[in-house]
């Protein structure tokens, strides 16, 4: 038996077409496990185009794949290269599979979506198998509501990838709060492999440019619709509600996101413009400050955002959509039961008083420590541990992964 390789690899798969929530999930878990152990170094797989905007810790690095984005109708298309998306899925798909096969890790994760994006991640995956390598499903705490994560995954025929192709599937949450996979038909053999983590906790940057300055010599709000894609009512109600009175307890600092429209983020901008307790960005790489450094959060209640509220102990109104999925609304619904957060539903109205209202409440709403919930933000310790568990766990090497060592792996 050869002896193992003194340094460690795991290699992540980042589901990227909407937003900015698979990539920062996964680089916070990135760099929790370079952190936690010096062996091991991790390569992120991601499609995202603004992947280059955020630092990377010393011991990590990514692999950028053509993009592609999702559109409002549930479509996909290419970002930027001028192919069909059948096209661009099957360079991705080549990249990802060749890409593991140079690296060589000791354990793949992958983010969300058990088989990727249309299935690209499905011959990495085998390849994985075939190699002895460990593979695991990172699920965040809800997924979407019951019947449609059904019928999606049984189009995708999700759980014999499940059975076949993974070790073990992390939950990002806790049972008490939510079971990702509730009302699901999963066979016990999928049940044995699940491990929840609880909430990944996020820290602040202590580095000298660590991002922007608020803007207020005094308590601010921070309003953030995440990514920005999809959050442009609820930055619209938040300004009209600042717009129809200047009594509100705080001044606000909005944060657009990259994948705003520009039109509408010059709109905003305008219109922010023209009120002395509005400020406006369009994205911050480091939003973890801002987040830390706020009175009290708006926010549509996505997972990243909902772990820095819960990690910063802010109190948050959360402004949830319902469309193409109700994790975020399930989410709000969620905490606002267990005295987290509280939620706004969007009534299709939108009054500028219902937004008024809330926000005067806030100040007097108690943080999310107030209710202690055990374990809630130990995410992170358990991934590292239950990472390092099966990389350092005993095993005999195969033929296929002895020669794997010894020479450069062939795609």
């Amino acid at each position: 038996m050869l002896s193992p390789r003194p340094h460690k690899r795991v290699l992540i798969y980042s589901h990227d077409s909407m937003g900015l929530g698979h990539l920062r999930r996964c680089r916070t878990i990135a760099h929790a496990l370079v952190d936690a152990d010096p062996r091991l170094s991790v390569l992120i797989l991601s499609g995202s185009p603004i992947i280059g905007s955020f630092d990377f810790r010393t011991r990590v690095d990514f692999v950028r794949v053509p993009g592609v984005i999702k559109l409002r109708n549930g479509e996909y298309t290419s970002l930027n290269l001028p192919f069909a998306i059948e096209e661009t899925l099957e360079m991705r798909a080549s990249i990802m599979r060749h890409t593991a096969s140079i690296f060589d890790p000791d354990l793949f994760i992958v983010d969300k979506e058990p088989l990727g994006l249309r299935g690209e991640v499905r011959p990495t995956l085998e390849l994985m198998r075939a190699r002895g390598v460990p593979s695991v499903l990172g699920l965040r705490d809800i997924m979407d509501e019951p019947g449609q994560l059904e019928e999606e995954w049984q189009r995708k025929h999700v759980m014999p990838a499940l059975e076949e192709l993974y070790e073990q599937i992390w939950v990002y949450g806790l049972p008490e709060i939510c079971d990702p996979l509730e009302g699901l038909p999963v066979p016990a053999s999928v049940r044995a492999k699940m491990r929840y983590t609880g909430y990944l906790k996020r820290s602040a940057s202590t580095l000298a440019d660590a991002g922007v300055t608020a803007p207020f010599d005094e308590p601010y709000l921070l309003v953030t619709p995440g990514g920005g894609g999809d959050g442009e009512t609820m930055i619209d109600w938040v300004i009209s509600a600042y717009e129809a009175t200047d009594d509100l307890p705080w001044p606000a600092l909005l944060v657009f996101g990259p994948f705003m429209s520009s039109e509408r983020q010059t709109a905003f901008a305008a219109r922010c413009a023209a009120n002395p307790r509005l400020q406006a960005i369009t994205f911050d790489a480091k939003l973890e400050r801002l987040v830390q450094g706020a009175a009290g959060v708006v926010a549509m209640g996505g997972y990243n955002t909902f772990c820095e509220i819960l990690s910063f102990d802010k109190k948050a109104l959360i402004v949830p959509r319902t469309v193409p999925r109700l994790e975020q609304f399930l989410r709000a619904e969620r905490a606002q039961q267990l005295g987290l957060a509280r939620m706004l539903e969007n009534d299709e109205i939108r009054s500028p008083q219902a937004m008024i209202e809330a926000l005067r409440r806030l100040p007097a709403q108690p943080v999310p420590s107030a209710r202690h919930v055990e374990g809630l933000l130990g995410g992170l310790d358990q991934v590292n541990s239950l990472a390092l568990g099966l990389i350092d766990r005993p095993t005999a090497i195969q033929p296929n992964q002895t020669a794997r060592r010894h020479s450069r792996p062939s795609a």
